[in-house]
């Protein structure tokens, strides 16, 4: 299995950062490993960890009915919307929102086959922001473009998806 020398510098969250701060931040991560189809993060589940893909690929999901909604001819166990599969190529992490709050899961992730990981906590990651300013806002910097780029995304889809729900009810 890949993942064994990671290249810490071509990690978009890392991007910006000298050998000498990567060095720093390095410890507050461990690896963890999961078989192929065990569940990393499950939407709906609290959690605190953020996780980079280093081996492997993954598969995001959400589920398409909101929890505890009922809508006849539809079982909520089987309608998952696959939002992107993962490949270690670019060293993908998810889980990001998890340190700065203490919210459920938004999405659930699965190992699409044995994968490897980079993981850190919230008391690890903000223990490093308080001890190493610099790199700390560094990162929080990093996080904080993810997070936006997330939201203008999902603003566009929300624009075609009312849009296209506006059509449809003028056919009527």
């Amino acid at each position: 299995m890949a993942g064994q020398g990671v290249a810490w510098d071509q990690i978009a969250l890392f991007a910006g950062l000298g050998a000498e701060e990567i060095e720093r931040i390095e410890p507050i991560f461990e690896r963890q490993r999961f078989a192929a189809g065990k569940q990393v993060i499950g939407e709906g589940e609290p959690g605190e960890e953020m996780f980079i893909l280093i081996a492997g690929s993954v598969r995001v999901s959400k589920a398409m009915v909101i929890s505890g909604m009922a809508i006849p001819g539809l079982d909520p166990a089987k309608s998952r919307k696959v939002l992107a599969t993962l490949d270690a190529a670019s060293y993908p992490m998810f889980g990001e929102m998890a340190l700065i709050d203490s919210d459920i899961r938004s999405a659930s992730v699965a190992a699409v086959e044995e994968s490897e990981f980079l993981v850190t906590g919230r008391e690890r990651f903000f223990d490093l922001v308080h001890r190493e300013p610099a790199v700390g806002c560094k990162l929080l910097a990093a996080i904080s473009r993810r997070m936006a780029a997330t939201v203008r995304k999902n603003n566009v889809e929300l624009i075609k998806l009312t849009t296209a729900l506006a059509l449809a009810l003028s056919r009527r």
